[in-house]
């Protein structure tokens, strides 16, 4: 088996190498280090499965996993992230993903959820599976749904209580940017300031 760690926090790739490396039957463990870097090394070699962490500089993470599944469609990409289930999953899930993981989740759960993806079948939590039921039964689709992924991700971020200067360095993102995508957001959300949005996300659950 050979396997992909995107992430840019060079102690988590670490750690995720020590516990691959004690899987069964895994030959390979390359590293890489944000999206591009992703992009040009699975056009480059063959993974059986990518760990994709979502919030990595430059390129969006959920970009990075519609276009890996444009290209490649038959690889086996596990989403593997700091942000909660419910903000991120479905949409992870939407992209092609093979499944999503919490990075406070457990090694062991780590090492199922790579062991069914490389065989080709789908990892999610049952926290997540009711989630999805959920949203396959809703007949409208909310505000929020509208976003784009990056405009989401900026919009969870200012649920947060995140400052523009503060995400524009998480996302390694310009102010100006930052402030584009908050007019957009506020736009399509009917919404006049950050204190609407913050009310929306802790009212529909996306932030804890």
């Amino acid at each position: 088996m050979k396997i992909l760690i995107a992430d840019d926090h060079p102690v988590v790739r670490r750690g995720l190498k020590q516990i691959v490396a004690e899987i069964p039957g895994v030959a390979v463990i390359d590293e890489a280090t944000n999206g591009w870097e992703v992009l040009a090394k699975v056009r480059t070699n063959e993974y059986d499965v990518v760990l994709l962490d979502i919030s990595m500089p430059g390129k969006d993470g959920i970009d990075v996993l519609t276009q890996l599944k444009s290209e490649k469609s038959r690889l086996h990409v596990l989403v593997l992230s700091m942000h909660p289930e419910k903000q991120f999953a479905v949409r992870a899930l939407r992209a092609g993903a093979s499944g999503y993981l919490t990075k406070d989740s457990a090694p062991n759960d780590l090492v199922t959820a790579i062991q069914k993806v490389a065989s080709g079948g789908k990892y999610v939590s049952p926290s997540l599976a009711e989630e999805l039921v959920s949203t396959v039964q809703k007949t409208e689709k909310l505000p929020h749904e509208c976003l784009s992924n990056r405009e989401y991700q900026v919009m969870c971020l200012f649920a947060l209580g995140k400052t523009v200067t503060e995400m524009a360095g998480e996302l390694s993102l310009s102010v100006k940017t930052i402030s584009t995508y908050r007019s957009r957001i506020l736009e399509k959300m009917g919404m006049k300031n950050n204190a609407e949005l913050i009310h929306y996300a802790v009212t529909n659950r996306l932030i804890d």
